[in-house]
Order: C-alpha cells, then sequence, then structure tokens
C-alpha cells in the first residue's frame, strides 16, 4: 500500500494503475524466488531463497530432542548504501 501510494505521487500513475504496477513488481520477485533465483534491488539489497537441511532440534522447555525438517528459508541480505542509510539514521 505505501509502494503504490509512492508511486502514486512520485510518478504520476493513477491509484489503480500504481498498485497494479507494484503487485506486478511483487509478483515477479516472488515468482523468481519460488524457482530459487536471487533477486537483488540496486542499493536496497539481494533477497534469495536458501535450502537449511534436516538437524535435530532441541524444545527448549522439556530439553527434548526433536528433528526439524529440511526446509527452504527467505533471505535478505542489504546492501552496503542501505547498511549505511540506517546507520544514519540511528545517529540522529
Amino acid at each position: 500500500m505505501d509502494l503504490s501510494e509512492a508511486v502514486f505521487r512520485e510518478v504520476g500513475l493513477s491509484r489503480n494503475e500504481s498498485a497494479e504496477l507494484v503487485e506486478s513488481v511483487l509478483q515477479h520477485m516472488s515468482d523468481a524466488l519460488v524457482r530459487g533465483e536471487q533477486v537483488k534491488i540496486s542499493s536496497f539489497g539481494t533477497f534469495s531463497v536458501r535450502d537449511k537441511a534436516a538437524r535435530v532440534g532441541r524444545n527448549p522447555k522439556t530439553g527434548e530432542e526433536v528433528p526439524i525438517q529440511p526446509r527452504r528459508v527467505l533471505t535478505f541480505r542489504p546492501s552496503h548504501l542501505m547498511k549505511e542509510q540506517v546507520a544514519e539514521g540511528n545517529k540522529r
């Protein structure tokens, strides 16, 4: 919602066109991630999918060992520019 509003204000598309554009971009990103591809956004960061192997975990309450199934997880690595901007924001 915030992205489509920003596109509406900055680009000048109608609200509906802005929402459709943002939804389309996000759908393309999601599709690429499902295929296991990286999604790089310049000056922002990189989204990728990582396969995690099965392992043995532990229930923190009981201490009982429980198997954790293999799974795919979404990861995000911010760009250096994004890290710098966030760090600057913390100093204010």
